[in-house]
């Protein structure tokens, strides 16, 4: 699943990955920035609850957008794959200025959500210049490649990682969630090892990775987001080893990047805050760029 094309002239919107466990109570660093990017006071925000099996998952976001001062938030309550066909749900979507998905299981957003009419507009959205976020699951399926499933505190090995297709906001990075508190470091090599183009992106609770329509991403929030470019790997042996057999990978490079570290996808190096390269992420809604 690619992302949808950019009209010629047009920038495509914030992907925002959130690794979990974000604060919803008291600065709200992250949410704030969201909603400054969906034009706060003008800002029409729609929150996509379906990988949460918790009825209040969506009246929560509700609450936290709408206190950060957002001037309309929307939910979908999208229980089943019908739900996408929804003409009012898509028409909200067609006026949203921002959208946000939930966490809860990744597997269950997939399974309802791919393939349908929501995720098309999503990506149309995105495309458009419509940021959206995502957190915990919200955030696994963003890529094209989603990191389904698999046990953290291991090393890297052979079967250690399920995937699945994401839907498809961008087909650059894989991304894993709750990152150091689940110590999930061991999955996310392995599932670099399957396709050495992609960067791995492990994300901490409490995190977010803002990348911006220059494939530059900035890190916001109390923890790091970890980077793991396989793309100079010199020797994988994930060919020919057995189920459950340790992983030889060898030239990986590995970069942990804290607040306001920013990370260009495209040229594959970071910088530290004091250093940014170029563009960074509009400081309020009017599109105005932080130095």
């Amino acid at each position: 699943m690619c992302p949808a094309s950019v009209a010629n002239g047009a920038e495509r919107g914030f992907i925002i990955p959130i690794g979990g466990g974000e604060d919803r109570i008291k600065e709200m660093q992250i949410h704030r920035r969201f909603v400054e990017l969906s034009g706060g006071a003008d800002a029409s925000i729609v929150v996509i609850p379906t990988a949460s099996m918790l009825h209040e998952t969506g009246q929560d976001y509700h609450r936290i957008f709408s206190e950060l001062g957002a001037g309309k938030v929307d939910f979908l309550q999208i229980n089943r794959r019908s739900d996408c066909d929804n003409d009012d749900f898509a028409a909200l979507l067609d006026n949203a200025t921002g959208i946000f998905m939930t966490g809860g299981n990744q597997l269950r957003l997939s399974a309802i959500l791919g393939g349908t009419r929501v995720a098309q507009k999503i990506r149309r959205r995105n495309a458009e210049g419509i940021p959206v976020a995502g957190t915990s699951a919200g955030a696994s399926i963003m890529s094209e490649h989603m990191v389904a499933g698999g046990a953290g505190n291991e090393p890297p090995a052979e079967g250690r990682v399920s995937l699945a297709p994401g839907i498809g906001l961008t087909n650059s990075v894989i991304i894993d969630q709750h990152f150091t508190q689940r110590n999930r470091l061991g999955r996310l090599l392995t599932a670099s090892s399957y396709n050495p183009f992609l960067i791995g992106l492990g994300i901490d609770e409490d995190t977010a990775a803002f990348i911006g329509p220059d494939d530059v991403l900035e890190v916001v929030g109390s923890g790091t987001v970890t980077v793991v470019d396989a793309s100079q790997m010199t020797h994988s042996s994930i060919w020919d080893a057995k189920p459950g057999e340790a992983l030889s990978l060898l030239g990986l490079r590995l970069d942990v990047l804290g607040e306001g570290c920013r990370y260009d996808l495209n040229a594959r190096v970071g910088y530290p805050p004091d250093d940014p390269p170029g563009a960074g992420i509009p400081s309020n809604a009017t599109g105005e760029v932080s130095a």
